[in-house]
């Protein structure tokens, strides 16, 4: 079992979510006590029970709880979300500790449940991050294949096939199945073309002419992706916030390898363009996911002209911008690589300035660090911290 950064409240009960295969129930588990109650919503027999009668759940723990269970354990609540509302009576009733897992919290809120605001915290697990597979870490692996947990303890060929099934049967089958989505055949078609420009400024228009689609349907389907934590929506930085509101994000697939099963090139050899795409992927990613674990007071931004001047990444934390960094899958950085961070230092001249790169020691080109991505990687969790 991989040590994780996400860490669940010792006392207090906790709503977990995450997209499948993160390692959410392992993680809960792991940390559960004997005379914990756990109830399996993946369960065929357990699910029908529950939903024909929510209120079937209440009783049983009641009995638990008075039998001294102090633990209970919900695994995939989404898929009966009137559950919610039993694990709030409960919660507010008895001294217990609840918790659950989710992949849906869109599905949480259309189903009328209340989060069990004032009751329990919100946690989020994404895929591994490089600190927490250690030396099994391979940035060259991850690039191709990802750091889903499974994938990650499996060999080469079983993690594409997980990949594909992942693909396959996840995202274009479960969540239509959990009643998100009605137009399979269109958001398969929406998959496609987002995969293909994962990374990319998204202009919804755009992505709906390509896949056939209304530009109201994309966007619901951009949310869809965010809300169960499969997709990043980077926004882009502008003294206004209203300006933010109308300028185009940029969007990010959650897992490298599964946007390599996306666009059916698992197999395929990396050349040194996709290696850049992939490898801007993975350092947004991991910047992401540590963040999410921190305090979340510092977020993320991108900067972008009107004249094409950009920088990949901007780290803002209570209104400051932090640190400004641009992204480069490359041993050696030139004064040319440093042409955005220039730019961006002209409007923004008291900003920190940086390369992530593959580098294998720090170095300076005049006012732009140029930083090894590991290096990089920890200063961010720093902030965060």
């Amino acid at each position: 079992m991989f040590n994780r950064l996400c860490t669940l409240p010792e006392r207090l009960s906790c709503l977990l979510l995450g997209p499948r295969q993160t390692g959410k129930s392992t993680l809960v588990c792991a940390l559960l006590p004997r005379d914990a109650w756990t109830v399996d919503l993946l369960e065929h027999e357990t699910f029908l029970r529950y939903a024909r009668d929510p209120g079937a759940f209440r009783r049983e723990a009641e009995v638990k709880i008075a039998a001294g269970c102090g633990t209970l354990f919900v695994d995939e609540v989404q898929k009966i979300p009137a559950l919610l509302d039993e694990v709030h009576g409960l919660v507010g009733r008895h001294r217990i500790r609840c918790l659950l897992t989710g992949s849906s919290a869109r599905k949480l809120r259309r189903g009328g449940a209340n989060l069990l605001a004032g009751r329990a915290v919100t946690r989020r697990l994404h895929p591994l991050v490089a600190s927490e597979m250690k030396d099994r870490f391979d940035l060259d692996r991850v690039l191709r294949l990802g750091s889903l947990p499974p994938v990650v303890n499996a060999g080469d060929s079983e993690a594409r096939d997980l990949l594909r099934s992942y693909a396959e049967t996840y995202l274009r089958e479960e969540i239509q199945a959990e009643a998100l989505v009605r137009n399979l055949g269109g958001f398969a078609r929406f998959l496609d073309v987002a995969a293909a420009q994962s990374g990319d400024l998204l202009n919804y228009s755009a992505v709906g002419r390509d896949a056939g689609l209304a530009t109201r349907t994309v966007q619901e389907y951009v949310q869809i992706l965010e809300d169960t934590l499969l997709g990043l929506r980077l926004a882009p930085w502008a003294r206004s916030p209203r300006a933010r509101l109308v300028a185009h994000p940029r969007f990010y697939f959650f897992d490298t390898g599964v946007l390599n099963a996306l666009c059916r090139r698992l197999g395929a050899e990396i050349d040194p363009a996709m290696r850049g795409r992939l490898f801007e992927h993975f350092v947004v990613l991991e910047c992401a996911r540590l963040l999410d674990y921190g305090d979340g007071e510092t977020r993320l931004w991108f900067w972008r002209t009107n004249h094409g001047a950009e920088v990949d990444l901007l780290v803002e934390r209570h209104g400051r911008l932090r640190l400004a960094v641009e992204i480069k899958a490359k041993r050696t950085i030139a004064g040319a690589d440093t042409t955005g961070l220039r730019s961006f230092a002209e409007q923004h001249p008291r900003v920190p300035l940086a390369v992530a790169c593959l580098a294998p020691e720090p170095q300076r080109l005049g006012e732009v660090r140029v930083l090894p991505y590991r290096q990089l990687l920890a200063e961010v969790a720093e902030l965060a911290a």
